[in-house]
């Protein structure tokens, strides 16, 4: 079976799905079309009923949505209920804001035979959404909350290592009372996948996910002329200023690289320290770590999740050896992580020259990148070598300088004094292999819609 339960705990397969036949996906496809000539008509009033009531059932019932991310990909108990409340604010928001943020732009013509111009928002249609495992709510409301208030209709394929997620998440959508076919899970193949997006249904592609994945959907979405978003993988750089406060900066760094596992598009994977408080900030970075407790994720007191996957936890080890065979200083932190289970020891790398094959990989878990660099300007440019552009942040205690640096980053977002993070009302998206196009704010609802213009001339007016 492609789609499959395993728990990253104890890697005991806890439940399997067959994926959909070929009928199967056509009157899937058949359905969503339906749905939206109806959809796309109703009010905005009348959508916001629907996503309002699904954030109110995420909060009426989180333990059982948060038990299905920690049994599925290993996430902290603690943070997958976090990720349930996280998931009823973007839907909250997009009920509450849409038709604000889509409200019709009137321009400002140059003389009255131009009439009243005007640039309203229409839905396209059917929206497919292809998801990764990391965040296996939050990426689907990111895309669901807008397009559904926006009057389109979704179709999703999700990560197969977290299908009881993908299906909770449809039937939270047909128990808040959206018509069939307004959100739907496909457990779909390669090959199912390919063909619907060529379908001529299907009006745009949004994808969460590697570089690689992307940069094939992207181009099967381009061959057929449709639009896309593409969020992928980042690398992101947490730069420490000679006069950032040391103990907090250290506080931030292990949050920004050990939440959710490690295993977030925007964790802080290189830290990157002005010398003068390198080897200060080093020494507490590895004392914070070193205390991690590796765990059961149900457990409160576990601090160290394992891994989503044991394939996952595989690819990363072998990239620490990887970057120790061309020449870094690995250090493994902590009391031996469990043998069985998804675990992954975690680790700082140092010493990494520019000619390692790792220099410019992603580590995707409980791996830091840390760099020492003589002074602002070499952080600034060692941040930007990077062929990611996804985010960044600057600790500094002068705020404005702080602003100043962080526009000189070449990436899609950049935080001051916090790691990168993610808020429904905060636009999120990346430039360079880090992918294009944005989700949640006033932005992401405006990928997926067309912005028609509509003028109305005066009958007489000169041609």
């Amino acid at each position: 079976m492609a789609y499959q339960t395993v728990n990253p705990y104890d890697n005991q397969i806890l439940a399997s799905f067959a994926d959909l036949t070929d009928p199967e996906l056509a009157e899937k496809l058949d359905t969503a079309q339906s749905a939206f000539e109806l959809w796309s008509q109703e009010a905005f009033s009348d959508r916001a009923v629907v996503c309002s009531r699904a954030a109110a059932i995420l909060r009426e019932r989180p333990d059982e949505f948060a038990r299905l991310l920690t049994l599925e990909m290993g996430k902290l108990y603690t943070e997958s209920l976090g990720e349930v409340e996280l998931t009823s604010s973007i839907l909250d928001y997009y009920a509450d804001n849409a038709e604000v943020l889509l409200a019709p732009n009137y321009l400002v013509t140059a003389s009255a035979d131009e009439g009243e111009a005007m640039v309203v928002s229409t839905p396209l249609g059917v929206i497919l959404g292809i998801q990764p495992w990391n965040f296996p709510y939050y990426q689907l409301a990111r895309v669901a909350g807008a397009n559904i208030m926006a009057g389109n209709v979704v179709m999703i394929k999700h990560a197969s290592i977290v299908p009881q997620a993908a299906a909770a998440f449809e039937r939270l959508f047909l128990e808040a009372g959206a018509p069939e076919g307004v959100y739907t899970n496909i457990y779909a193949t390669k090959d199912q996948l390919s063909r619907v997006i060529d379908d001529p249904r299907i009006r745009g592609v949004a994808l969460t996910g590697s570089e690689g994945a992307g940069s094939i959907v992207a181009a099967r979405a381009g061959k057929n002329l449709k639009k896309s978003t593409m969020e992928l993988g980042g690398s992101d750089a947490l730069i420490v200023l000679a006069d950032a406060d040391l103990d907090k900066s250290v506080q931030w760094a292990v949050w920004g690289r050990m939440n959710n596992g490690g295993q977030c598009c925007v964790a802080s994977k290189r830290i990157i320290v002005v010398e003068s408080i390198a080897d200060k900030f080093l020494s507490r970075f590895q004392i914070a770590l070193s205390e991690l407790e590796a765990g059961d994720p149900f457990d409160p007191g576990t601090t160290l999740p394992p891994m989503s996957s044991q394939a996952a936890a595989d690819q990363l080890n072998d990239q620490i050896a990887e970057g120790e065979k061309g020449g870094a200083t690995v250090i493994p932190l902590g009391k031996p992580v469990p043998a069985t289970g998804a675990f992954v020891q975690p680790t700082i790398i140092t010493d990494i020259a520019k000619d390692n094959p790792v220099y410019d990989q992603e580590f995707f878990g409980p791996v830091a990148l840390f760099f020492r660099v003589p002074d602002e300007d070499a952080a600034v440019a060692l941040a930007n070598d990077s062929s990611y552009g996804l985010g960044g942040s600057v600790f500094t205690q002068d705020i404005e300088h702080g602003v100043e640096v962080a526009k000189r980053i070449d990436t899609g977002m950049v935080f001051v004094n916090h790691p990168t993070w993610t808020k429904a009302d905060l636009p999120f998206g990346g430039v360079k292999k880090s992918g294009y196009g944005h989700e949640l704010a006033g932005s992401g609802i405006q990928e997926f819609v067309n912005k028609k213009l509509i003028n109305v001339v005066p009958i007489d007016a000169s041609a």
